[in-house]
């Protein structure tokens, strides 16, 4: 339970306060900023929950804005931090940005957002889809307050009743993003996966939606053999739709979905992966110019294509004069990032593909100069799991008894996937061929 909520400026200044418990005298949030820039100069950095005087303050901090909730009761601390997210996300469906300027221009709608959302200090309807069905920004004074719709009063906070389509689809999207870091001879000094599975709902009614992946748990606790192969999810997170006591007890994902496009699950798989697209790279240096080899290489499935490759190789800051020679795709000298970009639409598994760069460098440089930040790389390959995920089944029942057509796509991406520069070769004589 939160006894009141308030929304702060970067100074601590209150612009606006919701007292719902009574509890907490006002003049408490006056402690907020002190208290918080005490534990940064203790500790560096800004704890998301601070207790004084038996006052709990939970928060976060979204651009120039403080979101705090404050309480004196033993409340579950991620339920108040998640309502404040959910917060933040309801503000910038409603106004497009969560900032100091948008606020003082929504006085009115943001009370009448705290009063639906929460009520006496307990989390209530916080789904923004359904908030803009009966509160809507048209006027800042909602001169007739409509009938809130029945998924205030449903169990079923998240889903309108009397939806209905002419055609009922559901699109699911497996999506993987691939955390790698790649030393200068290609060994992964640390990799995970961070998946998502996302999804768009075009569904008549209130139906009900069963998900089987090829869980490891599941099999083990149920005694069955999986077919192919099985991945074992950590740090899985679901959409407030999942029925979490079922999934506990026999692994099944059920839910009632929202309508429209939303976020389904999140999960990671702490995993050793070999790199994807691996960058060789040689770096020469000499008197007046650098020099880049890149040699690119797609460590995927032949029948596999990368789209909308990005190679960002750093450079000099004060490199001048490039000239590019590539057997793939297209180069682009960026000075602003002080790198050059090596774009490749497509980038077929098992190909090789090889850069040549040239830099002229006005400056007087060192015998060994600074390290240089590490290649970046960016990628999309459709079709395709680093995981091996597979979406068993997706049951869809209604009692109407409609047919619904399911579509499944799987992308795996980059995520934050760096390749470091080795150390710059230095000779007389160029080793490298002529561009």
């Amino acid at each position: 339970m939160a006894s009141s909520v308030f929304l702060l400026d970067l100074k601590g200044k209150p612009l606006i306060a919701r007292d719902y418990r009574g509890d907490i005298p006002l003049t408490a949030i006056e402690r907020f900023m002190p208290l918080l820039q005490e534990r940064e100069d203790e500790e560096g950095t800004g704890l998301p929950v601070l207790t004084e005087n038996g006052v709990t303050y939970l928060h976060l901090r979204e651009k120039d804005v403080y979101l705090v909730a404050l309480t004196r009761k033993n409340a579950n601390a991620m339920t108040l931090l998640q309502f404040l997210h959910q917060l933040c996300k309801v503000f910038t469906e409603y106004f497009n940005a969560l900032e100091e300027e948008s606020i003082r221009d929504n006085f009115v709608i943001i009370y009448e957002l705290l009063d639906e959302m929460m009520d006496y200090g307990i989390p209530q309807i916080t789904e923004p889809k359904i908030l803009q069905e009966y509160i809507t920004q048209e006027s800042h004074i909602l001169e007739i307050m409509p009938r809130p719709p029945l998924a205030v009063t449903n169990a079923v906070s998240w889903r309108s009743e009397g939806i209905s389509y002419r055609k009922n689809e559901v699109f699911l999207d497996v999506v993987e993003s691939i955390n790698m870091l790649v030393n200068p001879t290609g060994n992964v000094l640390s990799s995970d996966i961070r998946g998502a599975i996302k999804m768009k709902v075009y569904l008549t009614g209130m139906p009900e939606l069963r998900l089987g992946l090829n869980d490891k748990v599941m099999f083990e606790s149920t005694g069955r053999t999986a077919k192919g192969k099985a991945v074992e999810m950590e740090d899985i997170r679901f959409h407030q739709c999942v029925r979490l006591s079922k999934f506990e007890t026999d692994r099944t994902i059920s839910f009632i979905p929202p309508d429209g496009e939303f976020e389904l699950m999140t999960y990671r798989l702490n995993t050793q992966l070999k790199p994807l697209i691996l960058c060789e790279c040689v770096v020469e240096t000499h008197r007046g110019r650098i020099e880049f080899m890149v040699k690119a290489k797609a460590q995927f499935k032949h029948r596999s294509t990368a789209n909308n490759v990005e190679i960002v190789v750093p450079v000099p800051g004060d490199a001048d004069s490039p000239k590019f020679k590539s057997t793939v795709g297209s180069v682009k000298y960026v000075p602003e990032q002080s790198a050059f970009v090596w774009k490749m639409k497509q980038f077929q598994g098992g190909k090789e593909a090889l850069l040549r760069a040239h830099f002229g460098l006005p400056s007087i440089r060192d015998e060994d100069p600074e390290r240089r930040p590490p290649i970046g790389v960016k990628f999309e390959i459709p079709y395709f799991t680093t995981s091996g995920i597979q979406v068993r089944y997706l049951k869809i029942v209604e009692k109407s008894g409609y047919q619904a057509l399911p579509w499944v796509r799987y992308i795996t991406k980059n995520g934050d996937y760096q390749l470091r520069m080795p150390d710059p070769l230095t000779s007389g004589e160029s080793r490298l061929p002529p561009i």
